[in-house]
């Protein structure tokens, strides 16, 4: 077993989940799954929780900071965080619109759906909140008739930082503040930043250490999570399990569909535009550096080759390339940001829970902020899909519901995430030449 490489380790203890959900179901040991198995699942999400809001706060500074070539660069620094962040909202755009269009939590059936939402309002009452969720519900409504448009807006500006920092619900406050704080940290003279930049880059490198360690657990973690949310929702009808298992299809052709959008649209239409290449040469310019990120399921592990690929096939200087590539591995993350915004609502519809405007607005916002806190690493996503999910009130715990399908995406959303990298520096290219 230590020389299986970590992901199929994970998609073992995962498949052996889903076998021992089936089992539990069929022989009546749902209730012994949930009691003694699931509270690891549970200890596995609080471990992910725990780390998050470190993780995400010092690699969004690190991440905005990273930009300390912006005062000799000019408008290189700002223009290449504007492309990356844009491209970003378009991915999450292009995902909440395939998913509310397809519905593909729906293709369950209404009975299991009505099973699912009972779990979610007995989660909502016990797991987070103390007082009826509908009664919250109707108080939230209230609370938004008697606010003005700019109410988001004043919500996400933190006044304590440190009471944000206790409640992951706040998340969007501690990414403005992140945010904020690697901008000033830029704008300070260097001998004055230098110290906090390595603080910042050490407790970074810490908490992804901490990743590390958890998942190097996470075969076993992932059964538990897996067996024990399968035995919730299911009980003893194995019915239940296989109705999850076809709309997670329906849901992973979604993402699949989203991510094919963002490689064979969007990106060469950029290209296009400001390369002046055609479709056919874009892709064999970069296609070593595709085949790379879809084994490795890493933007840092592809790196040098998308530099290479970028300097070499598509003629960009190195001096914007060496600037423009590393800040995209920790700030772009299209594919990843499109995964979770389809996977918050697949999950939402699947427990009839209804998103509204503001909630699908959040999930754009915080999807688009989380991506420059993800590390460029396997399986870093569901980590900010934890996030996501918090964000809009959902439960965290049903990021297992979408781990059995998981990996294949995350080698596909590594794609377009390299793939955007390509089409930014070209794009930055162009722009300083004009300038």
């Amino acid at each position: 077993m230590k020389n299986i490489s970590l992901h199929w380790k994970i998609i073992i203890g995962m498949f052996m989940g889903i076998a021992w959900s089936i089992l539990a179901s069929i022989f009546g040991f749902s209730n012994f799954t949930i009691k003694w198995i699931s509270p690891f699942g549970d200890i596995f999400i609080n471990l992910l929780k725990l780390i998050a809001v470190p993780l995400v706060l010092f690699s969004v500074v690190k991440g905005v900071s990273s930009i300390s070539n912006i005062s000799l660069l000019g408008k290189m620094g700002f223009n290449t965080l504007m492309c990356y962040l844009f491209s970003t909202v378009i991915a999450v755009s292009i995902g909440l619109s395939l998913v509310n269009l397809i519905k593909p939590g729906t293709y369950i059936s209404i009975e299991q759906r009505k099973i699912n939402h009972e779990s979610f309002i007995e989660f909502k009452e016990n797991g987070v909140v103390s007082n009826d969720f509908l009664s919250e519900k109707i108080k939230q409504a209230e609370k938004q008739k008697n606010t003005g448009p700019m109410q988001f807006i004043v919500d996400m500006v933190p006044s304590n930082i440190f009471l944000s920092l206790t409640n992951n619900k706040l998340m969007l406050q501690i990414i403005f503040f992140a945010i904020f704080f690697g901008v000033v940290l830029v704008m300070i003279p260097e001998e004055q930043s230098f110290p906090i930049n390595n603080m910042v880059d050490s407790l970074n490198s810490i908490f992804l250490k901490m990743v590390e360690i958890v998942m190097s657990a996470a075969p076993f973690f992932v059964f538990a999570l897996l067996a024990g949310v399968m035995a919730k929702i299911a009980g003893d009808n194995p019915s239940g399990v296989i109705e999850i298992f076809k709309g997670l299809g329906i849901y992973s052709l979604v993402v699949i569909s989203g991510l094919l959008i963002m490689i064979f649209v969007v990106y060469p239409l950029v290209i296009v535009m400001f390369k002046k290449i055609s479709y056919k040469n874009f892709f064999k310019s970069i296609a070593p550096a595709q085949m790379l990120a879809f084994s490795t399921s890493s933007s840092a592990a592809t790196l040098p080759v998308t530099m290479d690929c970028v300097n070499n096939n598509l003629s960009i200087p190195k001096k914007i390339s060496n600037f423009v590539l590393p800040i995209g591995a920790t700030v772009n993350m299209d594919g990843t940001s499109l995964y979770q915004a389809v996977a918050v609502v697949f999950l939402a519809q699947m427990h009839m829970v209804d998103l509204t405007i503001s909630n699908q607005l959040i999930i754009i916002f915080t999807a688009t902020m989380a991506s420059i806190g993800s590390a460029a690493v396997p399986s870093a996503g569901l980590i900010m899909l934890i996030i996501v999910l918090d964000a809009v009130g959902l439960n965290p715990a049903w990021i297992s519901i979408v781990f059995p399908v998981d990996r294949i995406l995350d080698m596909c959303r590594t794609v377009v995430n390299v793939t955007g990298d390509a089409t930014v520096a070209s794009v930055i290219s162009k722009i300083q030449k004009t300038d």
